[in-house]
């Protein structure tokens, strides 16, 4: 067996590797005493959250586009107002014509960082700020406007009744069409319902290299709730290689060790990543009387 000398490539590369694991174990390490210390009772308080930024890379101001005369954030906020599990629900931006756009209907609105990376840290640094203790925090995306509020429900629920699990979201079938659009996130899972992976390439992907019409292919659904004591350490957890290859801060938990609940639902996704998507929203609430 050759060994391949410090200063190559490949030599460079595993250093970062074992540097990463060494630093990933300390971090797991650290937080630990969550699974020990934490409190067996019954999940019951819910807050739900909804992270609005305006300086989206692939869609400036996109909480505020307008669909069928009203914000897209405000049809987010009037399908969240309806779910029943919720005991509260906010916007949470760091954008005042966002914050002004909420108030202009009724929400409430936490104002937070520039810096957060993801809608994970923004809904954690947006409870602390609260002032209310809650168990559950759900995180709703606020480009997915037609998300029904039994969904809403539904991983809410699987996080209660999932005590070794800190975040619960959901899944619905992909469509042939989207199973190599990037914006189209996938998901497997385990036999249990657990999370494995999630991915924009598609997954599993075999060796044909094409879609296989007989496989249930999972897409991700933008709505996701957590463990309210898990938030607080999320934005501490180092970030992880999957996470920022792939992009999608659901890695970061799993790759940290912890446990994700999903659900499946039907459900007609219609997600608005890019401008294009605003035309395909209306036209769908169009042809179903959806105002």
């Amino acid at each position: 067996m050759s060994i391949t000398p410090s200063s190559s490539p490949s030599s460079s590369s595993t250093k970062s590797w074992i540097t990463y694991g060494l630093l990933a174990a300390a971090a797991i390490g650290a937080h630990a005493y969550f699974f020990r210390r934490r409190s067996t009772k019954f999940r019951s308080r819910v807050v739900g959250i909804i992270p609005a930024r305006f300086a989206s890379s692939r869609f400036q101001g996109k909480p505020l586009v307008d669909i069928l005369g009203k914000p897209m954030i405000q049809r987010t906020w009037e399908t969240a107002k309806l779910a029943s599990m919720l005991d509260q629900v906010v916007v949470a931006t760091d954008d005042d014509k966002i914050a002004e756009c909420c108030r202009g209907f009724g929400a409430d609105v936490i104002m937070t960082s520039e810096s957060c990376q993801n809608g994970a840290e923004r809904c954690s640094e947006a409870v602390q700020k609260l002032g209310k203790k809650y168990d559950i925090v759900v995180n709703i995306q606020g480009d997915e406007p037609l998300i029904e509020p039994e969904i809403i429900d539904g991983i809410v629920k699987a996080l209660q009744c999932s005590p070794d699990a800190v975040f619960s979201t959901a899944v619905t079938s992909l469509k042939p069409e989207d199973a190599f659009d990037p914006n189209r996130v996938k998901c497997v899972i385990d036999n249990l319902g657990y999370a494995i992976y999630f991915s924009r390439g598609l997954i599993p992907f075999n060796k044909s290299g094409k879609v296989n019409s007989n496989f249930p292919y999972l897409l991700h659904l933008g709505i996701q709730s957590y463990d309210a004591e898990f938030l607080k350490i999320y934005p501490d957890l180092p970030p992880t290689p999957l996470q920022l290859e792939e992009d999608l801060e659901q890695l970061k938990v799993l790759e940290n060790g912890y446990k994700m609940k999903v659900i499946k639902v039907e459900h007609e996704a219609h997600g608005v990543d890019v401008p294009e998507d605003v035309e395909k929203i209306e036209r769908y609430m169009r042809e179903r009387n959806l105002s």
